[in-house]
């Protein structure tokens, strides 16, 4: 079966899970042909990054200039189609949180995807995230292209569903995938029942090629990792603080922060500002086999986030045999278990997550070793990527 990826940027170093179910629906013999609205000249690390740049068609590589062609050939070829689609963009305007022309730019867009779809002959298109991405192949399809689903991972799609108009995107949907239980919960909210039976649960997946590693002892250097974005949902400041408070107990420890953002500049004043610069370390932007490494030089992964949908790397860490500090937000509950692979603590609650990192770094390297694996057996459970990628090919093939 021949269908096509659909994502606002691909590759990207945080969406190597994508990367992840395209392959492995591949190795389900699909052909997956990817389109991307941006992407060609992001900095990558990773060379399976780089490989996946050269199969990808970019939209707007041309500018929006390079659009106007393809609109006017698709409303030459089928004005009534296109006027009715031009109304259905007007109507995802309403309210929305990008006002009227953004949509109108994601008709052209869909003009674009829609003549590609029809020349590699796609039977279905299947975009990531609720926002854009998936406005755009639900245009492409109300101008005569193949049906299409969606993967909603939160947490942006949780908090302003109405100005996303994600009742619309899933009632038009051939169905829609959530990572977690959580999420589809969410999805319920937003349609009527008769449309509940189109959500299902599809989680993000691991390859056997990053877990299936060597076991590496538990660290005895006192030392946590945060993977993640430099950003407001991801709690790093709070991390701070929470650091503060080890250093003012004499707690020893070591953090690394590994990843990039937009909140770097914040985060490296307050770490001066408390006087952290020999315990805490930003690594900047680093390639999956970094991200590995600096898991495995770790005690635990801490995750203090705000919001999230299920974030992978609590996947990743897990099934590296690190138990996992996070909070009790959307999905994660269902993946990690207190007192056995984890802490879970409240989001946003600095003296809960302090403690948790003091327990941590408390426990003897026996204790953490078998939480380690109850970890990893918990997560290879759930989150195999060639199962995952089995139950999206059914439901594909089920749609065509």
């Amino acid at each position: 079966m021949r269908i096509a990826y659909f994502i606002n940027q691909y590759p990207k170093v945080s969406h190597s899970f994508i990367r992840r179910e395209i392959l492995a629906l591949e190795r389900q013999g699909m052909v997956v042909q990817r389109i991307a609205l941006r992407g060609w000249d992001g900095e990558l690390q990773d060379s399976e990054d780089l490989a996946e740049r050269d199969k990808t068609q970019y939209v707007l590589q041309a500018g929006v200039k390079g659009l106007l062609k393809p609109l006017w050939q698709v409303l030459c070829a089928q004005p009534r189609r296109f006027l009715a689609t031009l109304w259905l963009a007007a109507r995802m305007g309403l309210r929305a949180d990008r006002p009227l022309p953004y949509h109108l730019v994601y008709l052209a867009e869909a003009c674009q995807v829609v003549q590609w779809l029809q020349a590699s002959g796609a039977e279905h298109v299947h975009a990531h995230f609720g926002t854009n991405s998936t406005e755009v192949v639900m245009l492409a399809n109300a101008l005569g292209g193949p049906a299409f689903s969606f993967t909603v991972h939160g947490p942006e799609e949780f908090d302003k569903p109405q100005f996303l108009q994600v009742g619309e995107k899933v009632r038009r949907a051939a169905f829609v995938a959530a990572v977690s239980s959580y999420g589809r919960s969410q999805l319920y909210r937003w349609v009527a029942h008769e449309h509940w039976a189109k959500v299902r649960v599809v989680h993000c997946g691991l390859e056997r090629s990053f877990h299936d590693v060597p076991a590496a002892a538990i660290p005895a250097a006192p030392r946590l990792v945060c993977v993640g974005r430099l950003c407001e949902q991801k709690g790093q400041l709070l991390l701070l603080e929470a650091a503060r408070k080890l250093a003012a107990q004499a707690i020893p420890f070591e953090l690394v922060l590994a990843g990039d953002g937009e909140m770097r500049p914040q985060i490296e004043a307050l770490i001066a500002r408390h006087g952290l610069q020999a315990q805490v370390r930003i690594s900047g932007w680093i390639s999956s086999a970094q991200v590995r490494e600096e898991i495995l030089a770790a005690r635990a992964l801490v995750l203090p986030s705000f919001a999230e949908g299920l974030p992978v790397v609590i996947m990743e860490a897990m099934a590296l045999r690190r138990p996992v500090l996070t909070t009790y937000v959307a999905g994660i509950p269902e993946l990690v278990r207190p007192g056995d692979n984890g802490w879970l603590f409240p989001a946003g609650a600095v003296d809960e997550l302090a403690t948790a990192m003091a327990d941590c770094l408390a426990q003897p390297v026996e204790v953490l070793q078998r939480m380690g694996e109850a970890a990893r057996q918990r997560v290879l459970e759930r989150h195999d990527i060639d199962t995952e990628a089995a139950k999206l090919a059914r439901y594909f093939e089920a749609c065509a």
